[in-house]
């Protein structure tokens, strides 16, 4: 049996877990802690939210989303920064319900949509997305500033 429900404070040791996890798929590193997820998921200005799925009363993934406003569409949106399913659980239906809940937040919150990311070499989330009916922006680059260039770039406005 399937049990979506918001995450709450007390879940940031086990979301900080499954974070890693992640990571560790997608071949990368993650450095959030567990006091960052509550500082930033749980202080006065909340930065994102989270969606625990459970299997029969086991954890079994996560949702980590948090709106954006597009200019084109003159509305939010919602962006899916992470969507986990734990090996084990894999092929229950679980990432397709968390997906389902994330956009019936979406569409209650009056958001024209949702986005996110995959990476290429990840075919089998690839095929899940274009069978959900998932436009694939090919079209566009994601691209990223951070570290030294990132310091550098904000160190201008001074």
């Amino acid at each position: 049996m399937l049990a979506i429900r918001p995450a709450a404070e007390k879940d940031m040791p086990l979301l900080s877990e499954m974070i890693h996890e992640f990571a560790r798929f997608e071949k990368l590193s993650a450095a959030v802690t567990e006091a960052d997820l509550a500082r930033d998921g749980f202080g006065t200005d909340p930065k994102f939210r989270v969606l625990l799925a459970e299997w029969e009363g086991k954890p079994a993934g996560y949702a980590f989303f948090f709106g954006y406003y597009s200019t084109f569409e003159g509305r939010p949106a919602i962006f899916l920064e992470d969507l986990y399913v734990r090996r084990e659980f894999r092929s229950k239906g679980i990432g397709k319900a968390l997906m389902a809940r994330v956009a019936a937040i979406a569409k209650q919150e009056n958001c024209f949509g949702m986005r996110w990311e995959v990476l290429d070499w990840n075919t089998p989330a690839i095929d899940f997305y274009r069978n959900m009916g998932a436009t694939f922006l090919d079209a566009w680059k994601n691209v990223m500033l951070k570290g030294e260039a990132f310091e550098a770039l904000a160190g201008e406005s001074d």
